[in-house]
């Protein structure tokens, strides 16, 4: 059986989006033929905790830790509340930033280039070069964000030679807070520099969406391959259905994800239709901005929101399937048009009505359309976001509010896997 090293920074007891894609791979691979040889942080600093995914680490697969040293351990002892949003990815509006937090954003953007996991970087191709060899491994991956991981790949492929696919889940210089770091001239230039030299480097490139994949053509002329992200068998028995229309947004609401277009269609719906107005809820799970909440009260939503918070995976799942419809919200900006987030693939897989909102051009958009899992609309077609939740709703009164979605299997996550072993096989 072919050994494969993958070199990540988020596992269990990780919780969010970041250790979901490589946690199935490796649950998957080996039904492929492949190995998977798992290399983690050994004390690692997670903004997001979820025990449950223990669960699906098989036993018998081989993890490597070593230790990391995380800069954000330090930050946390003038601010714990600060570090903990900023590690999570959630940066505050630029006009209500503290001091405290401005000088966080100059460091983390400045001073650890790429990322605050660099310290990781020579102890880890010290440590793996002596494994590799040790152990008969040819085959690498590394993936990112945190995109320090991809210069572990580097050096070991500069010192053994080794065949290294970098998996990018999202850019790295295009990101969409990848500008609001404060950078200095020579900083951005050295991110620029040190994006290239990976792409032109590493034998493959994965990404997870065909903008991303345009991106990278421009950079380097190495195989680039689209994988996507996918959904799971999770084993989730059919749930009965909120009693009230819920629009249920499952994930991250960061201050710039703040669709006041929705909110404000959601408002006039309210004073336009009592029928809504008596059943409407808006379900928040996960962590939401202050400031997203601040424009949500701002529209007086406030008497209709119902905020879970943070949960585990298992009951995001559960509540998902539980709701009405399920809101997709992304960044209105040119650089999120690449951004396929994971949960789209557990929406469409959950026979619930997709409501998704981003900019023009979105790679989503052809997703959702050609499963016909949903709606896309821009931030601009405010009378089609109306039009669709008042379609939703209309349905839902008449209790036949559902989808009748259309060519899945290719995104579930053992078509992907198949996918991914094709390529470490040739």
């Amino acid at each position: 059986m072919k050994k494969v090293l993958i070199i990540t920074y988020y596992w269990p007891p990780a919780g969010g989006p970041g250790v979901q894609r490589w946690l199935k791979f490796v649950k998957y691979l080996p039904d492929c033929g492949i190995e998977p040889i798992v290399y983690i942080p050994e004390n690692p600093t997670y903004p997001l905790l979820d025990e449950s995914l223990q669960n699906e680490v098989d036993n018998n697969i081989t993890i490597l830790k070593h230790k990391i040293t995380e800069p954000y351990n330090w930050a946390s002892a003038f601010s714990k509340k600060s570090t903990k949003k900023i590690s999570a990815g959630i940066i505050p509006n630029k006009k209500k930033q503290s001091l405290l937090q401005k000088l966080m954003l100059w460091v983390r953007g400045n001073l650890f280039i790429p990322d605050a996991r660099v310290l990781w970087v020579t102890p880890s191709v010290s440590y793996l070069s002596k494994y590799i060899q040790s152990n008969g491994i040819d085959t690498i991956i590394t993936t990112g964000p945190p995109h320090s991981l991809h210069l572990i790949g580097l050096g070991l492929k500069k010192e053994l030679n080794v065949n290294w696919f970098a998996d990018f889940r999202d850019p790295w210089t295009t990101i969409g807070y990848h500008k609001e770091l404060k950078l200095s001239e020579s900083a951005a230039h050295r991110h620029k520099l040190l994006e290239k030299e990976v792409l032109t480097t590493a034998n493959h490139i994965i990404v997870t969406s065909p903008t991303t994949k345009t991106e990278f053509e421009a950079i380097t002329k190495q195989p680039i391959t689209v994988i996507t992200n996918g959904y799971d068998v999770e084993g989730i028995t059919k749930q009965p259905l909120d009693e009230k229309f819920t629009l249920a947004h499952i994930g991250s609401l960061l201050s710039e994800r703040n669709p006041k277009v929705l909110w404000e269609s959601l408002s006039e719906l309210i004073h336009e239709n009592q029928d809504f107005k008596a059943n409407f809820q808006l379900k928040l799970i996960g962590a939401v901005s202050q400031e997203v909440l601040n424009t949500i009260a701002d529209f007086k939503l406030n008497d209709y929101v119902n905020n879970l918070g943070y949960v585990s995976h298992t009951e995001a799942l559960l509540e998902q399937r539980k709701s009405q419809v399920l809101l997709l919200i992304e960044i209105n900006s040119p650089d999120t048009r690449c951004i396929i987030p994971g949960k789209l693939f557990e929406y469409m897989a959950s026979e619930r009505p997709i409501l998704a909102i981003g900019p023009e051009g979105a790679d989503v958009s052809g997703i959702i359309t050609n499963t016909n899992t949903g709606v896309f609309s821009t931030y601009t077609q405010k009378d089609k976001i109306k039009q669709t939740i008042l379609h939703y709703f209309d349905a839902y009164q008449q209790n036949n509010l559902s989808v009748n979605a259309i060519g899945l299997q290719q995104y579930s996550r053992k078509s992907v896997t198949g996918k991914l072993a094709e390529l470490l096989n040739k």
